[in-house]
């Protein structure tokens, strides 16, 4: 008998869970059968990619195939109401439902939700119009932070250094569109000063769950510089995340999430990322995701020593658990195509995989002829283990030096710390 799974995208974070269930599966001696929607060329080794275009098939498709389990990766499918569509099949998922989901779709919703159950966030105003934005912000100290309201592939946040800058981003953002409907509605946010961690959770209904503690690396350029990314790297534990920050982190801001979620009646199973600052003046919450992040899931996945098959079951059941993690540090290196975030040119051949000695997990490449070829602007994550911070990255960096395809670009400064 073989548990049947269904793995919704197609990047790195889903090449990764696909990953964590194999290992797991092979770990106890039980057959597992993956399937990917669409998936990639690394998911493709671990299970079978599949062309379905809708929620609609993917429903049909796990009715047909009688799937055990749904794993959704990606925002998009969340937002759509994926969640809601299986369960009035009675099929087992893994998500929120679409109402929970706005707490992504919506950073104007999920602001309001914060503000309403005191969870320690930004000072912020919504606008629904580029005018009374503009008027808002001449009034305003600087800097200041202008967020597309809506989902854009995290990339909808501009910080502002004056007026001049901020009026640009917001007529960019709601008159040019630049992140489509994204931007029918923006949030003008408290600049905080700090640094920033990540920490996905688990949310079986009653109680939240987290992970340990990461830090990704957003911009394209060394030092933290240029155009904000998809994420050019994550480290985990991330060092600078201290016992106090974690209670603090505790009480201002997941506790109160999860009292939020239960009386607004937002219970559901699955993932619920908070994106943190950390200022002088305590842990603020940035954002929530409500799925796993990317590259963190691909770093913090190799340490969770918890079968993730048993985990998920127990979360749908509104069951009790808790998550074990390795004592070991992961270092996740993004190789990119050259020109990303901005244009790039795809379909250049990857060499150099087979030599590789630690995770690594495909987010843009595919198959074509037996050859995996770039057809992303992140092509792929490579992720150091090790007992130490430094361990890690000498790892990554290592096997990062054995891959290459034309164009290739990465940055060499993942998980380098500096003490604040």
């Amino acid at each position: 008998m073989s548990t049947k799974i269904l793995i919704v995208g197609s990047g790195g974070r889903e090449h990764a869970i696909g990953w964590k269930f194999a290992e797991d599966f092979k770990r106890k001696q039980e057959k597992v059968d993956l399937f990917f929607v669409p998936g990639n060329a690394g998911t493709a080794k671990l299970g079978e990619n599949i062309a379905l275009n809708s929620i609609t098939e993917m429903k049909d498709f796990a009715l047909e195939n009688k799937i055990d389990l749904t794993f959704v990766g990606p925002e998009a499918e969340l937002a759509e109401g994926i969640v809601d569509l299986f369960q009035a099949n009675h099929l087992p998922i893994f998500g929120p439902h679409r109402e929970a989901a706005k707490l992504e779709s919506s950073k104007a919703f999920a602001k309001d939700f914060m503000h309403k159950y005191g969870v320690k966030t930004a000072e912020y105003k919504v606008f629904q119009g580029p005018m009374l934005a503009i008027e808002y912000l001449e009034k305003a100290s600087f800097p200041i932070v202008i967020k597309a309201s809506g989902l854009a592939a995290g990339k909808g946040v501009i910080i502002c250094q004056d007026f001049d800058q901020a009026k640009k981003a917001v007529l960019e953002i709601m008159e040019d569109k630049t992140f489509g409907d994204a931007g029918n509605e923006v949030v003008i946010e408290e600049y905080l000063e700090g640094f920033e961690a990540s920490i996905l959770s688990f949310f079986n209904g009653k109680t939240i769950i987290p992970f340990i503690s990461a830090k990704d690396h957003k911009k394209i350029g060394e030092g933290e510089t240029g155009l904000n990314t998809g994420g050019m790297g994550a480290i985990a534990p991330n060092p600078l995340f201290t016992e106090a920050h974690y209670q603090a982190f505790l009480e201002d801001v997941l506790e109160p999430t999860k009292c939020g979620l239960i009386k607004e009646g937002l219970r559901f199973s699955g993932v619920i990322f908070f994106g943190l600052m950390i200022t002088t003046k305590g842990v603020y919450l940035l954002e929530y995701n409500l799925r796993m992040g990317d590259p963190e899931t691909q770093t913090t996945l190799p340490l969770l020593e918890n079968d993730l098959y048993d985990v998920v079951q127990k979360t749908i059941k509104n069951e009790e658990f808790t998550l074990e993690f390795s004592a070991q540090h992961s270092c996740c290196v993004v190789m990119v195509s050259g020109g990303y975030p901005g244009n790039y040119e795809k379909g250049y051949p990857i060499r150099g995989l087979d030599q590789v000695t630690c995770p690594t997990f495909i987010a843009g490449a595919k198959l074509s002829q037996q050859e995996i070829l770039t057809s992303g602007g992140r092509v792929l994550n490579v992720v150091g283990i090790g007992k130490s911070l430094e361990e890690a990255r000498k790892t990554a960096y290592e096997n990062v030096a054995k891959i290459h395809f034309d164009y290739e670009y990465y940055r060499n400064d993942i998980g380098e710390i500096k003490k604040k």
